[in-house]
């Protein structure tokens, strides 16, 4: 018996890095999983590989950013699998042509990170939390990022989306909390993710060397695993944190004991 039989669980953004760990993590310990993204190859991958493990898994292509793409993915959760207990908002993008100041960031760049980062999460649970109540409960749960804590420079958008999101998570777990819907946050540290790679590949830096770097910035002395955070994800959507709601968890390798980190590290991300 899995610990999440019989549960409907979505992940967004939950092809790749810590999506793809939780969304594997999630089908095996029991639960059925829908997940989106836009990555369709990817997505199609992991529904193969969760399935091959005898597995229960479906793949949405579409735009977390888009009131299409989040209420498509919870039809197709409801249809499939009969309702949405618990949704992982893990989707999260930071293009590496967007490490500038606010006067050079272009507008349409600001709106596209923070319409997947932050209204994706608003988008989510306007459509999961009606099925939540029918359910008598449920659990919504949000990769942020230690940027929404501290931040570093050239990431403007990237940093008002993650603070946001904590922000949100904090003021929808009081709105839901009479429905027993619980509501939380992980906040990673630097993750080796397609996300990380892709910001260090934009510096133009070595690949291998800034990995390196960065994890010895953390007191741990290495970089994160996507396993690290779907570890985490999935105890806060279990009942063993029942009485968890209106909080954030770091799991960032003691940055944030560390304190001000920013100066020391090249990238971080959730995705």
């Amino acid at each position: 018996m899995g610990e999440f039989d019989s549960k409907s669980v979505i992940v967004t953004g939950g092809a790749l890095g810590i999506g793809g760990a939780a969304s594997e993590a999630f089908a095996h310990e029991g639960a059925s999983v829908t997940i989106l993204d836009w990555n369709l190859e990817a997505g199609d991958e992991i529904v193969a590989r969760i399935t091959s493990a005898g597995g229960t898994a479906q793949f949405v292509h579409g735009d977390a950013g888009t009131s299409k793409g989040c209420r498509s993915t919870v039809d197709a959760a409801v249809k499939e699998h009969g309702g949405v207990d618990i949704v992982f908002n893990n989707v999260g993008i930071q293009p590496p042509d967007s490490y500038v100041d606010a006067v050079e960031l272009p507008e349409e760049t600001w709106d596209k990170i923070i319409s997947v980062n932050l209204k994706s999460r608003f988008l989510m649970a306007k459509y999961s939390v009606p099925h939540m109540r029918k359910a008598g409960g449920g659990v919504i749960i949000s990769s942020a990022s230690v940027q929404g804590l501290q931040s570093m420079g050239g990431v403007s958008a990237y940093a008002a989306s993650k603070g946001g999101d904590l922000s949100l998570m904090r003021q929808m777990s009081l709105d839901f909390a009479s429905d027993n819907i619980r509501v939380v946050c992980v906040n990673p540290g630097a993750i080796d993710t397609p996300l990380v790679r892709n910001a260090i590949a934009g510096t133009g830096g070595n690949l291998e060397d800034e990995l390196l770097a960065t994890g010895k910035a953390h007191p741990l002395g290495r970089i994160g695993q996507p396993e690290d955070i779907a570890n985490m994800v999935l105890f806060l959507a279990s009942d063993k944190a029942s009485f968890i709601t209106g909080s954030y968890f770091n799991v960032d390798g003691g940055l944030m004991a560390l304190g001000a980190w920013a100066s020391t590290v090249g990238s971080e991300g959730s995705g």
